[in-house]
């Protein structure tokens, strides 16, 4: 299974859609917030896509949930945007959302840097931004 996990693109539409082009055989995309006019756009040109997202701090007006689920392959995967987790200071305040949720996998965005943990059995990943990275 191939599942491809995007964040912070900030009106960058020209990086999402090079994402998605690049991605065509995925089985399904996570956006995990701010960029979300974008993803619409994206999701014009690519409506057989299966795209599961979060909204981000900086996507105004959002319908879009703030925390997300989803089974993939016997694990639970919780995605959301970060900001109302306090993920710029520190992400490890994530556990208490994993232990919550039972989750295996917990993604997030906001720091516009990459990230990877493993602890108490939860992996812990940060895409970064594919709009304005931080990180170089």
């Amino acid at each position: 299974m191939r599942i491809i996990v995007i964040s912070d693109t900030h009106r960058k539409l020209d990086a999402l859609y090079t994402i998605f082009k690049r991605h065509e055989n995925a089985d399904f995309f996570i956006f995990l917030g701010d960029g979300e006019r974008e993803l619409d756009d994206i999701k014009l040109v690519y409506p057989y896509f299966k795209v599961l997202s979060v909204a981000g701090n900086c996507d105004f007006a959002s319908m879009a949930p703030v925390v997300g689920e989803v089974h993939a392959m016997g694990k639970k995967i919780v995605y959301l945007h970060g900001h109302t987790h306090n993920v710029k200071y520190h992400p490890q305040g994530l556990s208490e959302l994993a232990r919550g949720a039972g989750a295996d996998i917990v993604l997030f965005g906001h720091t516009h840097e990459r990230y990877y943990k493993y602890a108490d059995g939860v992996h812990y990943l940060n895409p970064g931004s594919a709009g304005n990275p931080r990180d170089g």
